[in-house]
């Protein structure tokens, strides 16, 4: 990753704290938080946590050049340190840019004492895995047992900005709203889990308390599963009294994770292969590349409801289209390509029959992105219009001259040719636009 130039040691921050830190803090950053973070992490921590008290009395802000100092580390790697603090829920970082230079304000969180973090499901599971059961077990045995705004945008990294659970090799393909302690979460659109528990004839109010909400996004995050692999592993871990059962759960998606994985161990590994911030919608592009980029960032629930003008989507087409990604096992930005080729093909309407006959199909192709399903379904087109080509030919057979023959062929083919293109072409970008157009009338 290229961190030149993301802090400019001239560039000055102010050091705030909200919260209040548990007496045994320094006994959660040395033995919970490090294995994770790393030492150098530790001790920007620490030391921003002393500076505050320095520029209680100061007017102007601190330079990153005199924390380059205090820590004898270059710049670049007080950047890693400050975004893993970012990643573990324990610093925001607020940017405020004027007229003369950058100043950054480094808002930190309490940490949490040893009994909070061991109690935490997604920090606990991660320190188990880096660590390893018997140290683990040591020292959770020996551990057992409001805020005012800052000025300046919120650029803070999340949990997933930072890190990865598993290596680069080994991936498969493919904001916050409120301040909280703990790990940065993005929300986790429910709505499919909810249909598939509802179908089931499952209480989703008794399963999907605020607790396990937090849970298995944590788990989902922790393992990058889809959200079908998320319905099994609460299926699995489901009690007689449709309880959920918090570490069955975690169980059933470390499974998961390892079927997928081919027994890989989580880690948390800072990531390297591009830059981390919000991908942006391509500038400049074709119209089939907007497509591509919307289809895989939006869920097939917000599809559907921006096909149908900001309507909302129908209990029976969302049940239709979880159960077929849960059975299939395709995602997200897989499924909304199946949907828009469906809706093409049907006159935009959802045929429960055709979709599963397709998906089917695609997912023994092992698709994993938009453009992939995108670039197979035009494949699968072309394919379907030669062998109608061919049907055709066979079946005409009559009796004429060798010469008329080739000459009105060879005629016919070059009209038909340029024709057929020209209405290929045509259509298909009629039909790009009109899905782009109502996507993005419902978006402004």
């Amino acid at each position: 990753m290229n961190r030149i130039g993301k802090i400019l040691p001239i560039e000055g921050y102010w050091v705030e704290f909200q919260g209040n830190l548990p007496t045994d803090y320094a006994k959660s950053l040395t033995h919970l938080y490090q294995p994770l973070i790393g030492m150098a992490a530790i001790i920007l921590y620490q030391t921003l946590l002393h500076e505050r008290e320095l520029q209680a009395d100061k007017q102007i802000p601190q330079t990153h050049h005199t924390l380059m100092n205090y820590l004898n580390l270059p710049l670049d790697e007080i950047y890693v340190a400050r975004r893993k603090l970012e990643g573990i829920g324990l610093l925001k970082t607020y940017e405020l840019n004027s007229s003369d230079n950058r100043v950054f304000t480094y808002v930190l969180k309490p940490a949490f004492s040893p009994a909070q973090f061991l109690k935490d499901p997604m920090l606990s599971q991660l320190l188990y895995h880096h660590i390893g059961r018997e140290k683990y077990a040591h020292l959770e045995q020996h551990y057992a047992v409001n805020k005012q705004p800052v000025d300046g945008n919120n650029i803070t990294a999340s949990f997933q900005d930072v890190f990865q659970t598993i290596t680069p090799d080994s991936l498969p393909k493919e904001e916050q709203k409120q301040i909280q302690q703990g790990v940065n979460l993005d929300n986790v659109d429910f709505t499919s889990v909810e249909h598939s528990l509802k179908q089931r004839m499952i209480p989703t109010k008794k399963v999907l308390t605020a607790y396990n909400r937090k849970v298995i996004t944590q788990m989902m995050l922790l393992y990058e599963l889809e959200t079908y692999e998320i319905e099994k592993a609460i299926l699995w871990a489901l009690t007689e009294e449709n309880r959920l059962h918090i570490n069955e759960f975690k169980a059933a998606c470390f499974d998961l994770f390892q079927s997928k994985n081919q027994e890989k161990s989580v880690r948390l590994v800072e990531k390297a292969t591009k830059e981390v911030h919000k991908e942006e919608e391509p500038v400049g592009s074709t119209k089939e590349e907007q497509l591509i980029y919307h289809l895989e960032h939006i869920s097939p629930k917000q599809l559907l409801e921006d096909l149908s003008s900001g309507h909302h989507a129908s209990e029976q087409d969302l049940r239709l289209i979880g159960d077929i990604m849960t059975s299939q096992g395709l995602p997200a930005p897989v499924m909304n390509v199946l949907i828009h080729y469906v809706l093409l093909q049907t006159n935009m309407k959802l045929s429960k029959n055709y979709l599963s006959k397709i998906a089917s199909h695609w997912s023994r192709a092992n698709l994993k992105t938009a453009k992939e399903a995108m670039a197979f379904a035009k494949k699968e087109v072309t394919n379907y219009k030669n062998s109608k080509k061919s049907t055709r030919k066979t079946q005409s057979k009559e009796v004429v001259p060798d010469w008329f023959k080739q000459q009105k062929k060879h005629q016919k083919q070059e009209v038909a040719a340029t024709k057929e293109n020209k209405v290929d072409e045509v259509q298909e970008q009629k039909e790009i636009e009109m899905l782009l157009k109502q996507y993005s009338s419902y978006n402004k």
